[in-house]
């Protein structure tokens, strides 16, 4: 069973998912692992993927380093009380945040952004318990019998009473020495056996312990060497390893939470070496505007002061010029190896539409920039505005109004999401169990289920692989200019109550991808709060009894059993 290894100072407050993994078509190659984490004190999720397990576990490490300092940040806060000294606090932070924005371009400036692959490899010891604890079984010996004479009294002598008295003493003697070889017989056998089953233990405990050093050193080995892989194949310019390159320089690019990073990168190899960014920029409404902060002893009141609408906007635009120029900044840097002759950097906001209430994303700045002409600019003393338009970059007039532009260049969007189908339904019968299906056939099954349901009105559905999907596991296409349009649709292959999580990470889903509805289907029930979260909004909930009503709807039985798909699932992942 696929693991990787997390850490963090927070771990009562961290939800993992389990990790999941994205086939080929031909089910022959793992395409991509994916994993959720969720921050339930700080309220953050974020779904983080990569090609390789190790690749996996280094952006996980970055991820939940950064996400600890955020709780660290807020813990502090919640433990200010509202004094003077806590608004001198808060003034001192809201001021240090308002530097920070205006320092977004400094901090790339006195760094190396050359990634460090040995730095990236896994050096840890192994830590786990290499020792027996249970101490060796004991055994109380039992005291020999003494022989004590019996009291032989004057008269006993006179009588003749006194041999008779010996010789039954000596029979109780030789009837307990018999009972006490007997016992410490027993005694022993029992102890020796003890002894055995101890030792058998501490021998299974060793080897088991041995057994699990080895393959952490045999899995950190091979993670290692995977590592001086990737840095071959960007020293080849081999195209997925450029963009894996590049996603690890952005990655490891620390903004110091004003924002949570978010991007897409293609990569045309030789001759454009051209590498095509789409960079969610911060929003608007989530920028630092806190000036000060002035407690007044007399009343008690805290009051904060604030930065002006033209300060604010004036800021934002300054972030995201400064973003733009770092990033370009950070990749040509770390491109040591000559992959990228020219870089286009496409940064897209996301905003309320005050129409229509609905979250609308446009591109608002878009440049298209070449390495020999990026190095001779002194970025240490530019203005970012006017850099970017020397650099003939493309924007409003003012970025916070989030006026859309058309890019310099499109970035190629083909859904490469979509995957080739493949035909599971024919294969049903009355003894398949859905809930215990392997998860990939599960998606197809869902796909061919509701492309039959489509067909009617020209519909059309395809299945999508992991690398970015944005946890969307397939997506439906519907021609009818009423109740049509784009459809999200989310398989889960659930045993258990469905909760009111998965419903909202839907619900997000459906508004980033701009569809118009979004169909939730599991093999389990939804719970109370899932329901209530679902209602009046454009969301469909198919428990596991729709899903049979429906297969049977187009022909197909099948059955569902959540108890034995459990037994089942943990038999295939021990």
């Amino acid at each position: 069973m696929v693991q990787v290894s997390y850490r963090s100072r927070y771990i009562k407050a961290l939800k993992v998912g389990e990790i999941e993994a994205k086939w080929s078509a031909n089910g022959q190659r793992i395409l991509r692992y994916s994993i959720d984490f969720w921050q339930t004190e700080l309220g953050l999720h974020k779904q983080v993927s990569a090609p390789e397990i190790y690749l996996l576990e280094i952006k996980v490490r970055e991820l939940l380093d950064r996400w600890d300092r955020l709780a660290d940040e807020q813990y502090r806060k919640s433990q200010l009380a509202a004094s003077k000294e806590a608004c001198d606090a808060m003034t001192a932070e809201a001021g240090a945040k308002l530097l920070a924005v205006s320092k977004i371009l400094d901090w790339t400036l006195s760094r190396n952004d050359r990634v460090d692959w040995e730095n990236l490899k896994d050096r840890s010891s192994y830590t786990g318990p290499m020792s027996f604890h249970v101490p060796k079984p004991s055994r109380k010996s039992i005291g020999e019998p003494i022989f004590f004479g019996p009291h032989i009294s004057f008269w006993d002598v006179i009588f003749g009473r006194r041999a008779r008295k010996l010789e039954q003493a000596r029979a109780l003697y030789e009837a307990d020495k018999e009972d006490w070889k007997r016992k410490t017989e027993e005694a022993i056998a029992l102890h020796n056996a003890k002894v055995d089953e101890w030792r058998q233990a501490k021998e299974q405990y060793e080897a088991d312990c041995k057994r699990k050093r080895d393959e952490f050193m045999a899995a950190q080995d091979a993670g290692n060497s995977k590592i001086d892989q990737l840095a071959q194949d960007v020293q080849a310019g081999e195209p997925r390893a450029v963009i894996e390159h590049a996603s690890l320089v952005l990655d490891a690019s620390d903004y110091g939470g004003l924002f949570e990073k978010s991007y897409e990168l293609d990569y045309q190899p030789a001759p454009a070496k051209l590498l095509q960014i789409e960079y969610e920029l911060p929003s608007l409404d989530k920028m630092p505007t806190l000036k000060s902060v002035k407690f007044t002893p007399s009343t008690g009141e805290v009051k904060e002061t604030h930065l002006s609408d033209r300060e604010q906007k004036a800021s934002f635009d300054s972030a995201c010029y400064q973003i733009c120029l770092r990033t370009l900044h950070e990749l040509f840097e770390a491109d040591e190896h000559g992959n990228l002759e020219t870089i286009l950097f496409n940064g897209f906001s996301t905003s309320v539409n005050r129409a229509t209430g609905k979250d609308t994303r446009s591109c608002i700045m878009s440049v298209l920039v070449t390495k020999a002409e990026f190095e001779q600019i002194d970025l240490g003393r530019v203005d970012p505005k006017a850099c970017f338009k020397s650099l003939k970059g493309v924007s409003a007039s003012s970025l916070a109004a989030l006026a859309p532009i058309a890019p310099v260049m499109e970035m190629n969007k083909q859904d490469k999401r979509f995957i080739d189908s493949k035909e599971v339904i024919a294969s049903l019968d009355t003894a398949t169990n859905i809930a215990a299906m392997d998860w990939g056939d599960f998606e197809h099954l869902i796909r061919e289920l509701f492309e039959k349901e489509f067909a009617s009105r020209g519909g059309e559905v395809k299945i999508t692989q992991a690398s970015s999907d944005g946890g969307v596991d397939a997506v439906a296409f519907d021609p009818d200019p009423i109740t049509g349009g784009k459809i999200v649709i989310q398989a889960k292959r659930y045993t258990k109550t469905v909760g009111v999580s998965a419903v909202r990470d839907l619900y997000g889903t459906v508004q980033h991808e701009g569809a118009s509805r979004g169909i939730l289907i599991s093999t389990a029930d939804y719970g109370p709060d899932a329901h209530q979260f679902a209602s009046g909004k454009p969301i469909s909930l198919f428990s596991g009894s729709h899903l049979l009503h429906l297969l049977q709807k187009h022909g197909y039985n099948a059955k569902i059993d959540l108890q034995a798909a459990r037994k089942e699932l943990n038999l295939r992942n021990s």
